[in-house]
């Protein structure tokens, strides 16, 4: 039996494009392209006084966007990273500071153990995106369910210019982003 929000056709070619986007992204220099999409993002795109700003620790061969949280930590700005939930559960994010001890969770990815907060900045890591700022995770549906829970929240998808494509195969779940962060600039998208 299908669920209920499953689309086969849609979830076949998710499936195709995850694996071309993540050999799209092979080979980059994670950090150098990191510190440039921060200088974008700082120049183009810099968060609000007093925002919030969530940010992930990469994984693998993902852009790097520590540089731009270290850089706005110093600017005054509280960071927190996602707190990965059982499946079908929303992100909950803790505070996190440059130096702190990241505890290894579900996925292979690291969460703080600082106090939660409610962030009003979501840097969002992804496998694929398009103009229109639809964009391709990788599967679990975690920034889906929590982005809607963000009320006036701004979504920045971070990737390598290499990860945009012409189109993201999205179904009605699918929460569209209002920005793209890559090393060659920033991205403002329009659905």
């Amino acid at each position: 039996m299908v669920a209920p929000h499953s689309f086969p056709d849609l979830d076949d070619a998710k499936r195709d494009l995850r694996q071309r986007a993540l050999e799209a992204r092979a080979g980059h220099d994670a950090a150098a392209c990191g510190t440039a999409l921060a200088e974008h993002v700082l120049r183009d795109l810099a968060p609000p006084p007093g925002a919030v700003v969530s940010g992930f620790w990469p994984l693998g061969d993902e852009i790097d966007v520590r540089p731009l949280l270290i850089a706005l930590h110093a600017k005054g700005h509280e960071i927190v990273l996602p707190i990965t939930p059982k499946r079908g559960n929303p992100l909950t994010f803790g505070l996190w500071r440059p130096g702190d001890a990241l505890v290894p969770e579900r996925f292979g990815t690291f969460r703080p153990t600082g106090p939660q907060r409610t962030p009003s900045f979501v840097l969002v890591p992804l496998l694929a995106f398009d103009r229109t700022g639809r964009r391709l995770g990788y599967g679990g549906g975690f920034y889906d369910r929590t982005l809607p829970l963000l009320p006036g929240r701004v979504a920045v998808g971070c990737a390598y210019a290499a990860q945009q494509v012409d189109e993201v195969p999205a179904g009605p779940y699918d929460v569209r982003l209002d920005a793209v962060a890559t090393e060659r600039g920033v991205i403002t998208c329009e659905a």
